[in-house]
């Protein structure tokens, strides 16, 4: 059997620079140990797989160690294959996932990801967090993961973190953020029980980086700036209890999986 698989870098307008993500469309869905295995073969942070339905698509993503509940790039990457490549007409594509109905519209060249916002709340910083970030953060919180608040972008810069301390918290990953020199603000984000170490660009963790940014800096519309090695650029604004993420993809490679 021949699967079809497109690697994807997204949130960026460039190859080798934002988060790169596989696609697979498939006729129907196959066994999920061969999606886990094939997501483990492709190491990367998201390889992501979609049917189509009555609405629209069935999406799931999965790391290269699990099946996740929510990810934006793949997301998007998975929308960048179905307008530049699958040809796909309408300007909305409706994402049947575990987190919900996700749309996507196709805005000139960019791609509007519809996803729920999730603010961070104060809570106890757990001793675990604070070592395996090394550098004490000014403010902690918490949503789908821990919200480590700097006060400058070079601190969020300067953080090495320890994985296996990261590794070992409750909560999916660690988010450290700061005001930006050129954009709005900017992040990094961690996730090592999940597989990735250090994410390029994190679409998720913008569902409450985007509250958060919005509430201090009082303005709905943000420009955000990923700074991992390879970096990526994304588009915020708050909705009410969702946030829209826009942002570009660009195709690296197609590909054919034998299995």
């Amino acid at each position: 059997m021949k699967i079809r698989q497109y690697q994807v870098d997204a949130f960026t307008t460039r190859i080798f620079e934002g988060n790169p993500a596989a696609v697979c469309p498939l006729d129907d869905w196959l066994d999920d140990s061969l999606l886990q295995a094939i997501a483990a073969e492709n190491n990367l942070s998201e390889t992501a797989f979609f049917v189509k339905s009555g609405r629209g698509f069935q999406l799931r993503w999965f790391t290269p160690v699990t099946e996740v509940n929510l990810c934006g790039h793949a997301t998007l990457a998975s929308a960048h294959v179905l307008y530049s490549i699958l040809s796909h007409a309408s300007n909305s594509i409706d994402f049947e996932t575990r987190s919900g109905i996700l749309a996507v519209k196709r805005q000139g060249d960019l791609l509007v990801v519809d996803f729920p916002s999730v603010p961070p709340r104060p809570c106890t910083a757990p001793a675990t967090l604070l070592s395996g970030l090394g550098i004490q953060p000014s403010e902690i919180l918490a949503a789908e993961d821990y919200f480590a608040v700097y006060d400058s972008e070079e601190a969020v810069l300067a953080v090495k973190p320890d994985m296996a301390k990261l590794a070992a918290l409750d909560l999916r990953g660690v988010i450290v953020t700061a005001p930006g020199r050129k954009a709005d603000f900017v992040s990094r984000f961690f996730a090592p029980k999940f597989g990735i170490p250090e994410d390029p660009v994190t679409g998720s963790a913008h569902c409450s980086l985007t509250p958060y940014w919005s509430a201090r800096q009082g303005k709905r519309l943000l420009n955000a700036r990923q700074v991992s090695r390879r970096g990526g650029d994304i588009q915020c604004e708050l909705k009410g209890d969702r946030v829209a993420l826009s942002g570009h993809a660009v195709t690296f490679m197609k590909a054919e999986i034998f299995v």
